[in-house]
C-alpha cells in the first residue's frame, strides 16, 4: 500500500509526507511522491495527519465485553471496537480476581495470540491489575478479593513467559518489594497503583523497580499529615522522581484539565502515557448498563461509573479522544500528545525498535486522522482494519 499527500507525525516534527507499506511493514518514507508499483493500492490522504498507530496498555473491555470473559470472541470485540479510535496494538487487563480466573485469562489470551490476525488491535499481552490492592484504594475492585502478594500465586501468572506485559502493585503490601524485583528482572512492567503507600513505601518500591504508574492521580495516595509533619504519598513521590512513567486516562473526568497540565509540566512529554483504562461500557450509550468483572456499573455523563453512581468504574474513551484532549484541554502540541500515545508506551513495553514511530522497518501499524481527531484508517501489520 502506497499512503500519500499525509501530514506525518514523527517523535519530534510534523511533516508533509508519503509512506509505502510492503509485507507488514513501513518500507519507505519520503518528502517527495513516490511511484506506485504495479499493483499497489494507493491511499490519498488528502492532508490527513498519518501518525504510528495508537498502543493502549491498558485497556478492560469495549461493547458490554471483558477482558475476564477470557474468551476469543470478548477479546476480538474488544480489539474491533478499539481500532475504531485509533488503537493498533493493546494490552488486555485484568481485575481483581480469583487465581483461577486470572489463570484462564492468561491460558485464553496465548492461544488467542497464536491464531490469525483478526480485523482489529494486535493483543500484546495482559496487564494484570488487581488482586494485590491497598483496600484502601479499591476502585472499582472487588474487596473480597483483594490481598498481599503470594509467591505461589504469582509465580504461576509469570509461568506464562512473554504473556504478562505489566502488573499494577501497591507498593506497601508485604511481599511488594519480592514482587517488584522479581517482574523487573523478567522485562515486565512494575507498576505502583491502587496504593496507599507513604513517600518511604515508594521510594524502597523505587529501589526495588518500580519505574511506572498506574493511571496517575486515581485510586493513589497524596500528601498528608504523619503526627506534626507533612509526608508525600505514592502521587508526589512519581511526580517528583524522572525515571518513574505516568499512565494518564485524560478522558476529561478522570482527571480534570488542571491536574493533567500539573502531570505534563512535572514529567514532561516524554513521562507521561496515555490510557483509555476503557471497560465493557466504552461503546455504550449514556444510561445502558455493563459489568466490570462482575460489579454492575452503568454509563452516565461520558463515564462509567459504578450502579451507585459514587465511584469512577473505568472510561469510555478511544485513545483518539485522549490526544484530542491533551492538544485541546492541556495546550499540548500534537506532536507530544501523539507521542504520549504511541512512542511512550512502546518504550515502557521495550518495543520501540518497531512500534511507536514511523520509520523504515517498523511495524506497518498506523492512524490517519482528521483536524478535528476523526480516525479515518486504522491499518495494523499493512492491513486497514477500521
Amino acid at each position: 500500500m502506497l499512503l500519500t499527500n499525509a501530514r506525518l507525525l514523527f517523535p519530534e516534527r510534523l511533516a508533509r509526507g508519503h509512506l509505502r507499506v510492503a509485507e507488514g511493514k513501513i518500507a519507505a518514507i519520503s518528502d517527495q511522491p513516490l511511484a506506485p508499483v504495479a499493483n499497489e493500492p494507493v491511499l490519498d490522504l488528502g492532508g490527513q495527519f498519518l501518525a504510528p498507530g495508537f498502543i493502549d496498555i491498558h485497556i478492560h473491555g469495549a461493547q458490554r465485553r471483558d477482558t475476564m470473559e477470557a474468551s476469543a470472541e470478548a477479546f476480538a470485540a474488544i480489539c474491533r471496537h478499539h481500532a475504531r479510535g485509533g488503537t493498533t496494538a493493546l494490552a488486555l487487563t485484568t481485575v481483581t480476581a480469583t487465581n483461577e480466573a486470572i489463570l484462564n485469562v492468561l491460558r485464553a489470551a496465548q492461544e488467542y495470540r497464536r491464531q490469525p490476525a483478526g480485523h482489529g488491535a494486535q493483543v500484546l499481552g495482559i496487564h494484570i491489575e488487581g488482586p494485590y490492592f491497598s483496600k484502601e484504594k479499591p476502585g472499582a475492585h472487588r474487596l473480597d478479593l483483594i490481598r498481599n502478594p503470594q509467591r505461589a500465586e504469582w509465580e504461576q501468572w509469570l509461568a506464562f513467559d512473554g504473556l504478562i506485559t505489566q502488573m499494577t502493585v501497591a507498593p506497601e503490601l508485604p511481599g511488594a518489594l519480592e514482587l517488584f524485583e522479581e517482574l523487573a528482572g523478567r522485562g515486565v512492567i512494575p507498576s505502583g497503583g491502587h496504593s496507599d503507600a507513604w513517600d518511604e513505601d515508594a521510594a524502597a518500591a523505587f529501589a526495588h523497580g518500580m519505574r511506572h504508574a498506574t493511571h496517575t492521580f486515581n485510586c493513589m495516595s497524596t500528601a498528608r499529615r504523619r503526627g506534626p509533619y507533612r509526608v508525600a504519598g505514592l502521587l508526589e513521590y512519581v511526580l517528583s522522581e524522572p525515571e518513574i512513567l505516568c499512565e494518564l486516562i485524560a478522558d476529561g473526568h478522570h482527571v480534570s484539565p488542571t491536574l493533567m497540565r500539573m502531570l505534563y509540566l512535572a514529567k514532561g512529554p516524554d513521562g507521561i502515557v496515555l490510557v483509555t483504562d476503557a471497560a465493557a461500557g466504552a461503546g455504550l450509550a449514556e444510561g445502558e448498563t455493563f459489568q466490570l468483572g462482575d460489579i454492575d456499573c452503568v454509563v452516565r455523563g461520558g463515564v462509567s461509573v459504578l450502579a451507585d453512581g459514587q465511584t469512577l468504574a473505568s472510561s469510555t474513551a478511544g485513545m483518539i479522544d485522549l490526544v484530542r484532549n491533551m492538544v485541546q484541554m492541556v495546550n499540548v502540541s500534537l506532536v507530544e500528545a501523539v507521542r504520549m500515545a504511541t512512542l511512550n508506551p512502546a518504550r515502557a513495553l521495550r518495543m520501540e525498535a518497531r512500534k511507536g514511530v514511523l520509520q523504515v522497518g517498523a511495524d506497518a501499524d498506523l492512524v490517519s486522522f482528521t483536524d478535528d481527531f476523526q480516525v479515518t484508517h486504522t491499518i495494523v501489520a499493512g492491513r486497514d482494519v477500521l
